[in-house]
């Protein structure tokens, strides 16, 4: 995708949305490339042990996955100036199947050449991050 025009730009723009599908397959990837194999991402009878209903993502590989969108409506992640979010719920992943992320981007500020953008996530009816926000340099 190319760079966005900013003079083109408004606040209430959408940016985009996307599907992300998470399985349990991608815990383990997850896990060998973050090096964090806490049994909890993927073994369900640990995950049990500790109160949770299975296995559930990595936040972070949730928060990894949902800039993807800002990333690729720039065309440039190095683009990206700034991100963060809240973790707002687990991300339970089933076997078999898929967790799949509902991820929409709105631009809530445009400051210069700097372009703000708040994210929605969610997994089914609940917001799994909230007050995700990332900033883009056009």
């Amino acid at each position: 995708m190319s760079t966005p025009v900013l003079a083109e730009l408004k606040v209430g723009d959408s940016i985009g949305q996307q599907t992300v599908s998470l399985e349990r397959t991608s815990m383990v990837k997850y896990a060998g490339a973050s090096g964090d194999f806490n049994v909890i991402h993927w073994n369900d009878r640990a995950a049990n042990a500790v109160g949770l209903p299975g296995v559930i993502a990595h936040g972070m590989l949730t928060m990894g996955v949902s800039i993807n969108l800002v990333a690729e409506w720039c065309g440039d992640p190095g683009r990206i100036i700034e991100y963060g979010t809240r973790f707002a719920k687990m991300v339970p992943v089933p076997d078999p199947g898929t967790a799949d992320l509902e991820i929409s981007g709105v631009i809530s500020a445009i400051e210069g050449d700097v372009v703000r953008i708040d994210l929605t996530v969610r997994l089914g009816d609940n917001h799994v991050l909230t007050k995700t926000e990332a900033a883009v340099r056009l």
